[in-house]
């Protein structure tokens, strides 16, 4: 069966809004999704038939809770190819997943001569807990720089991570630029150095299947509202063995196994890192949307999604005034395409296509180190999703038209 956008687009109530009396063409999927009627559906029925605090009461509503809670863990496991749900833990977002393993693990393994290997593209999320974690400890940040091509040359890889690298931590897919980073090859690279790896995967879990066991991650994080679920809900996995030796990141309730007045001892995995009341909504919520999201099948979302893309990219190779930021072209890209208008400010060119209608983000992407690596203070971006269509595409390119036009160049 083919894949009928049209009939996507139905189940996202937000896409039916209108901006400045137009049909809103909604191109900041990057930094967070729309929600299906399924996710919202989801929520709703939990909230209304099973919510109560889990793992907590024995009344049926508490079970059920816990019930709920335990099968979206499942859920996410299954997603991942995670080897045991179990090495599934549920964070607020891909931020406090990545300052976990930061603090938890970081700081409790380095020491002075060891070595961070970040690529010079991260997101703050994947960068300044390392940056605080080396400070603490002593250890050294050592940067992955691109190529003309915006991507990652080998060489970087087999010169930079060497038997000081101790963590490797590394996005699998640039929220600015789009490149697709050969994360398999790296890690394997860099377990042979003894480096742990980590991953950022925000960027590319709503755009490819994702395999905890191929990529060779041994901690990998995502953000829910990334891959049409709920804000507040994120994941991190860890390998068992890893996670087993690390501290708690936060400690109170839920995480305890035995206190008395002068100690306590820890609950077993996962629940030591669950520490408070969890956000059992927004576990359901994402449940939901990684069904939804299988139902449509992430090779029919990849390939919708990258025919996007190319046109975009194509109509924007002809415009001589535009300049794009990451591959040319679709190897090794995701559907995010940051770009700069000759003469126009980002942010002027943001509010500008809100003003027709089209939503992109402007600024630094929380990549402040990439923006000085490329020489530009910050770019325009515009990132597709399952529910997109070439006529959004269409919308863009003449908004960027009425943009310069606004600005007074005529044309």
């Amino acid at each position: 069966m083919s894949y009928d956008v049209s009939q996507v687009r139905r189940d996202f109530p937000a896409l039916a809004v209108e901006a400045a009396e137009r049909p809103l063409a909604y191109l900041d999927n990057a930094a967070t999704t729309q929600k299906p009627l399924a996710v919202l559906e989801a929520v709703e029925r939990y909230n209304r038939t099973s919510h109560a605090n889990p793992h907590r009461g024995v009344y049926a509503l508490a079970v059920a809770a816990t019930q709920a809670y335990e099968r979206a863990r499942e859920r996410v496991a299954r997603f991942i190819n995670a080897p045991s749900p179990r090495e599934v833990i549920f964070t607020r977002n891909a931020t406090e997943a990545l300052n976990l393993v930061a603090f938890s693990y970081g700081l409790n393994n380095l020491k002075i001569g060891d070595e961070i290997v970040l690529c010079i593209s991260e997101h703050h999320s994947n960068l300044i807990p390392w940056q605080q974690v080396a400070r603490l400890t002593g250890a050294s940040l050592r940067y992955l720089y691109l190529d003309k091509e915006y991507r990652l040359p080998w060489e970087e890889v087999r010169s930079k991570i060497t038997k000081r690298a101790k963590i490797t931590a590394i996005a699998h897919t640039s929220n600015v630029l789009g490149t697709v980073y050969p994360v398999a090859e790296i890690a394997a690279w860099a377990h042979s150095q003894g480096s742990v790896v980590v991953v950022d995967a925000a960027q590319s879990v709503p755009h490819m299947p994702l395999d905890v066991q191929d990529l060779g991650a041994d901690f990998l994080a995502f953000s829910g509202h990334k891959i049409y679920g709920p804000t507040g809900i994120g994941v991190l996995y860890g390998r068992r063995e890893l996670l087993e030796r690390m501290a708690p990141y936060q400690y109170g309730g839920e995480m305890i196994e035995y206190v008395d007045e002068e100690s306590a001892t820890f609950a077993e995995l996962p629940h030591k890192f669950e520490a408070g009341t969890p956000n059992v909504e927004g576990a359901v919520g994402l449940a939901a949307a990684l069904d939804y999201v299988e139902r449509l099948g992430l090779g029919e979302i990849r390939r919708h999604e990258q025919e996007l893309t190319a046109y975009a990219l194509e109509e924007l190779a002809r415009i001589p005034w535009v300049t794009v930021y990451g591959p040319q072209n679709l190897e090794g890209r995701g559907p995010v395409i940051s770009f700069g208008i000759d003469g126009c400010h980002p942010h002027d060119v943001a509010t500008i296509l809100d003003c027709c209608g089209v939503a992109v983000r402007a600024g630094h992407h929380c990549a402040q180190p990439l923006m000085h690596f490329l020489q530009i203070p910050a770019s325009s971006r515009a990132s597709f999703a399952l529910y997109n269509t070439p006529a959004e595409v269409d919308a863009l390119i003449r908004s960027l038209f009425e943009v310069r036009k606004w600005l007074g160049y005529g044309s």
